[in-house]
């Protein structure tokens, strides 16, 4: 299924079509422009968003009630390195991953006692196809922060989603977990 996770009446569609849906992974997002805050354009920031937190925020309130529901869901969000630190020339994209941040942390607790937990995964540079169309000297910057030299896997992602949306994880809500090559010891 394609989703154009922007649009509130194809997500509402998309959930109904879907039926019941107890483990969601919010992995959706978008780079945005690069370049300093002060070229970006509005409608480039408002893309941005749109992507990265609107859609995040219409999927989370499409499951939640049927999770809440039945006493149990697992919600993973995507966010970013970039969202606890802020990436230069990313102001767009590192504020809205911190936006994503802040909404975990204030829905995880807003679900606490439901049986639904909510966890957020802040990754550095990861070897996916958005960072494909990452500028070269950026991406090579962002690299040389992770003290590991090299970027991250995406099978080192996935095996932190399998623990964060199963049963073996049932202490864990609003939290960030940070898949850095340690780069983020905080």
């Amino acid at each position: 299924m394609v989703l154009d996770i922007t649009d509130e009446v194809a997500v509402a569609s998309a959930v109904t079509e879907l039926g019941v849906i107890d483990i969601l992974v919010n992995s959706a997002g978008i780079v945005g422009p690069n370049q300093p805050l002060w070229e970006i354009s509005t409608a480039d920031w408002d893309q941005t968003f749109a992507v990265n937190v609107r859609g995040t925020f219409q999927l989370c309130r499409a499951v939640i009630p049927g999770m809440r529901e039945r006493g149990w869901g697992r919600i993973v969000n995507f966010a970013s390195m970039a969202g606890k630190d802020g990436n230069a020339n990313l102001s767009a994209y590192s504020a809205s991953k911190a936006a994503v941040i802040a909404m975990t942390k204030s829905l995880g607790k807003e679900l606490a006692t439901s049986g639904v937990l909510v966890n957020v995964i802040a990754p550095a540079v990861i070897d996916t196809p958005m960072n494909a169309a990452t500028a070269p000297d950026v991406l090579a910057r962002l690299t040389s922060l992770i003290p590991m030299h090299r970027i991250g896997r995406p099978e080192e992602v996935a095996e932190l989603v399998a623990w964060l949306t199963s049963d073996k994880c049932s202490f864990s809500t609003g939290a960030v977990y940070d898949i850095s090559g340690g780069r983020a010891t905080y």
